[in-house]
């Protein structure tokens, strides 16, 4: 098991088809358990730029701050659960360029790793939100509440497998989400950052 206090980017597994066929549609007990669910909040960093344009994913990083909070035995890999965007630029106080039915709040999926397909260095948290965003959201808060693991850091052999993995790793996290057990949490992401520790 692969957590985030590891040193250095640890050699993730190559996935393999055999993987992708039986991964299931529906990851988690019926209510979430610990240690889910995990509140998380920043604001939302400039990552690479590469979940929108080379991946169809667009994807928001949350600051070191926020993966550091995190417990030690955190597992790297794939999460879902719900994510709010807040109205205001945090260093300014003024409105972002999000608004109206945007601030409110939606399922996710969010990495939490190396993405070993880009052999990145740094750790990071990656929240894709699935539903359309007409602007960036630079400089605003997020916040984000974590109920359940879907699967561990792969590696890839084609930026297609990466995809189709992604694509897969929504539908799993929306399905997961219909449970009376986890809606009950969409609320949490309403909470301030004084109350996301």
């Amino acid at each position: 098991m692969t957590t985030i206090r590891e040193p250095s980017p640890p050699r993730a597994p190559l996935r393999t088809e055999s993987f992708r066929q039986s991964r299931p549609e529906i990851v988690g007990p019926d209510v979430p358990e610990a240690p889910f669910p995990i509140l998380m909040a920043g604001v939302v960093q400039r990552g690479f730029g590469r979940g929108g344009k080379d991946l169809g994913c667009p994807t928001a990083n949350l600051p070191d701050e926020a993966v550091q909070s995190l417990p030690r035995d955190t597992k790297t890999g794939i999460y879902y659960g719900y994510a709010r965007v807040h109205p205001t630029v945090e260093a300014t106080g003024n409105p972002g360029d999000v608004a109206g039915d945007e601030l409110e709040t939606y399922p996710m999926v969010m990495s939490i790793g190396w993405n070993p397909f880009y052999k990145n260095e740094k750790l990071t948290a990656e929240v894709h939100i699935m539903r359309e965003f007409h602007a960036d959201f630079y400089g605003q808060k997020l916040s984000v509440v974590v109920l359940g693991y879907i699967r561990p850091e792969l590696d890839y052999t084609s930026r297609e497998d990466l995809i189709q993995d992604i694509e897969i790793d929504k539908r799993v996290a929306l399905k997961s989400l219909e449970r009376p057990g986890y809606k009950a949490y969409e609320t949490q992401c309403l909470l301030e950052s004084s109350e996301t520790k």
